[in-house]
């Protein structure tokens, strides 16, 4: 028998926004849920999962957390990002647990059938031991993210493929590189990456033993510590969604505006 997991990893000490899993956010009806509870909903409405827990290592977030009915794994406050915290994790999953998906705690509005599309590339059984989603750039959209790097700003971190479907490379930069004068080509090769992971336990488990890459400290991306030990990260390409991340107070009216017209309460 096997069996999937979806594991959300919530720190209580985020530098840019301390506290920030147990922020309220107002749905439809201005109900005011935590973050971590909208987060916890997400992942019980993706169908076909046979455990969601939340992984943290703050009690303030474990009692909240237990509060609304979540399962809750503790894990060290060493865990340097989500995959390492997913990977501590799997000590408190059942053994028959052979994929598990890193929805992040930050971001309620990830789509379920985001997260179906991981677990069926990994259990297509095509070698990679990760998977990921990404959103092919309208030109609109490209021409945005170079906008936003040429002023200084991460607009979102891009991600180049070959011709398996496999990451070759991801960057907070603007990745390929387009002139000028076909920025406005349809269908261009450029994915903007959304943080979401699909992993097989054995990948998973092989993660904290891993060399830590200096790609992965330059970016500050951790899913190149795959790609610099030589691990395939399959990416899937997911249908166009609006998707938001509660990085910093700002962001709240903006979820809330989301939820609202979702109709999520």
């Amino acid at each position: 028998m096997t069996a999937t997991a979806i594991v959300i990893p919530a720190r209580y000490a985020s530098t840019r926004y301390p506290a920030k899993p147990l922020a309220l956010l107002r749905g439809a009806g201005g109900e005011a849920k935590s973050l971590i509870r909208r987060s916890w909903e997400a992942a019980m409405a993706v169908p076909g999962v046979d455990h969601v827990v939340v992984a943290t290592d703050d009690d303030r977030i474990r009692e909240a957390a237990e509060a609304f009915g979540a399962r809750v794994v503790m894990t060290p406050e060493t865990c340097a990002n989500g995959t390492e915290r997913c990977a501590a994790a799997l000590a408190g999953l059942p053994d028959a647990v052979d994929i598990v998906v890193n929805l992040q705690g930050d971001a309620p509005l990830t789509p379920a059938a985001m997260v179906t599309g991981l677990i069926e590339r990994l259990r297509g059984g095509e070698g990679a031991g990760v998977a990921t989603p990404a959103l092919r750039c309208a030109p609109e959209l490209y021409r945005r993210l170079v906008a936003d790097q040429k002023a200084g700003r991460v607009g979102g971190t891009t991600v180049v493929l070959n011709r398996a479907g496999e990451a070759l490379y991801f960057s907070k930069r603007v990745i390929p590189y387009v002139p000028e004068d076909r920025m406005d080509e349809p269908g261009l090769p450029v994915f903007l990456h959304v943080g979401v992971y699909g992993y097989t336990r054995a990948a998973l488990t092989a993660y904290p033993t891993l060399a830590l890459s200096p790609l992965e400290t330059l970016e500050g991306l951790e899913q190149l510590r795959f790609l610099d030990a030589g691990l395939p990260v399959a990416v899937v390409e997911a249908e166009a969604a609006d998707l938001w991340e509660l990085n910093n107070p700002a962001d709240v009216p903006v979820i809330e505006a989301m939820l609202a017209a979702r109709g999520i309460a």
